[in-house]
């Protein structure tokens, strides 16, 4: 039964090398009100289809037969900046879970989740919160953790470049979800100076994407 909304449904897109896994989810999905605006079979095609289509979410296998689903996840963050990607894998390896974060996904899901968890899964990472599988959210936060317990350069610069009031204020509504065009509104000012003050924030932590601000934010705090 399809479910009703007020909002709009969310927008996704699925990637996986299996056609009949594939095309099984985006069915499941659609009959429970998602909007799947694209599939694709390999990383290339993913990069391609989501910078054209611009989903909400990308829904992503990391084993895609010859080609890679982090290659993927780092193009993607680059290329469709608003789009979110949430990891839907056979493999709970922790190797493979950290692989995925670092290059940019939001969440991590194993594909033993049922389909209730997915659908919920799926909304937040539209929402810019972070989910994943019990047991793999600790591995994460503790990773970055332990990068953030780093010790200081020995020359005595600074272990995070100081942020201007600005480009801290957007990195807070950045990490609350909003896109480009929202914090714009919010602030009255252009999206061009919000895409400005994003990619000056990444320079400046040495980020790839969206989702590794998010994270960022949350362990700083920004997020509360």
């Amino acid at each position: 039964m399809t479910e009703q909304s007020s909002e709009s449904p969310v927008r996704v897109m699925v990637v996986d090398d299996h056609p009949i896994w594939r095309e099984g989810v985006a069915r499941d999905l659609t009959e429970r009100g998602l909007d799947v605006v694209a599939t694709a079979p390999d990383a290339p095609a993913a990069v391609r289809i989501a910078t054209a289509v611009r989903p909400d979410v990308v829904l992503m296998d990391l084993n895609l037969g010859p080609t890679s689903g982090v290659d993927a996840i780092a193009e993607i963050g680059q290329k469709s900046p608003d789009s979110r990607v949430l990891v839907l894998s056979a493999s709970g390896e922790h190797a493979d879970v950290l692989e995925a974060v670092k290059a940019g996904a939001l969440g991590y899901l194993v594909k033993s989740a049922g389909v209730d968890e997915l659908l919920d899964a799926i909304r937040r990472t539209a929402r810019g919160v972070a989910v994943f599988t019990p047991g793999l959210a600790g591995l994460v936060l503790g990773e970055y953790r332990r990068l953030a317990e780093a010790p200081a350069p020995a020359d005595g610069s600074p272990a995070v470049p100081a942020l201007t009031e600005r480009e801290t204020e957007v990195l807070r509504l950045v990490a609350k979800g909003l896109t480009a065009k929202q914090i714009a509104a919010k602030l009255v000012v252009s999206h061009r100076t919000v895409e400005s003050h994003v990619q000056n924030t990444l320079r400046k932590l040495q980020l790839h994407n969206r989702s590794q601000l998010v994270r960022y934010a949350i362990e700083q705090g920004l997020a509360d």
